[in-house]
């Protein structure tokens, strides 16, 4: 059986210094798994700082993710701006990949209005031009666009499963809370998780749900899809029939809450994650 690794989308906020080190000690402490660096802003971790990151992880078992800055469009009409974009995402791999990184994650885009259809083949030929450069260094870091919250960013479930079946190396990251606000309130009961994990299943095989990159937390939506992360328990986010689906799909990989309440409600899906488990070793379900 698979064992999805779970942790927060950064440095924890109980954590004493507020470094990575820090914080992945922090996170060993509390019994989570894993850490996404959060670059969203910007790419400031040292070279010397990323090595001694990996070391520390591999020696406490703390996994590491890696969210690139937000600042990416790779289907912005000026073409600096997307290679702006593409030296963000190159410069967060390699720095990722030095501290150890399993996974990068990242927004790829807008339509700007474009024709949905040439806005992916755009994506795509940015995003080929990306995975190759990165495998020409020996870089094997995964390279996961996000599925997005609003209906104006480029990130449906669909659009980003086909950009993983056509390019190696590319895979998604699925983003429950994202796809749930980007519907304005579906993609929130188990039938409807399971219809998700079961389309990437059948069109990427099964090594797409052992090692799948996700986001989970609390949101607040509106008719333009995602407004702000919520704690789990203050949303109408069906957290519980996500861990559900996951177990019955058996999937693996990382899950990165990024609840404002980072490790209180990281810790609360690694602890109704293991009783769902718990209770299937038992030969009971939650239903």
């Amino acid at each position: 059986m698979n064992r999805v690794l779970i942790g927060t989308a950064g440095i924890p906020l109980e954590a004493e210094p507020r470094t990575s080190s820090g914080g992945v000690k922090k996170l060993s402490e509390l019994g989570l798994d894993c850490m996404e660096l959060e670059f969203v802003r910007s790419v400031q971790m040292q070279e010397k700082a990323a090595r001694e990151l990996r070391a520390l992880c591999e020696e406490i078992k703390i996994e590491l993710t890696v969210h690139a800055p937000y600042y990416i469009n790779l289907n912005s009409k000026e073409q600096e701006k997307v290679e702006a974009s593409k030296a963000r995402i190159l410069k967060a791999a390699r720095i990722g990949w030095l501290a150890g990184a399993k996974s990068l994650t990242f927004h790829a885009g807008y339509y700007h209005g474009d024709d949905h259809e040439l806005v992916w083949e755009k994506v795509k030929q940015e995003l080929t031009e990306v995975r190759r450069i990165l495998d020409d260094e020996g870089n094997r870091i995964r390279l996961c666009p996000e599925t997005t919250g609003a209906p104006s960013q480029f990130g449906t479930v669909e659009e980003i499963t086909r950009l993983s079946a056509e390019i190696p190396g590319v895979y998604p990251c699925i983003d429950f809370s994202h796809l749930h606000a980007r519907t304005q309130g579906a993609v929130n009961t188990y039938e409807e998780i399971c219809e998700v994990l079961e389309y990437v299943g059948k069109e990427l095989g099964r090594s797409a749900l052992d090692h799948l990159h996700m986001h989970l937390s609390g949101i607040e939506y509106g008719p333009k899809g995602e407004r702000q992360h919520l704690a789990l328990t203050e949303s109408d986010m069906n957290y519980k029939a996500v861990l559900q689906a996951l177990i019955d799909f058996d999937v693996g990989g990382w899950l990165i809450c990024e609840s404002p309440i980072l490790e209180e409600d990281a810790l609360l899906l690694k602890h109704e994650y293991t009783q769902i488990t718990n209770n299937i070793k038992g030969g009971t379900t939650n239903g």
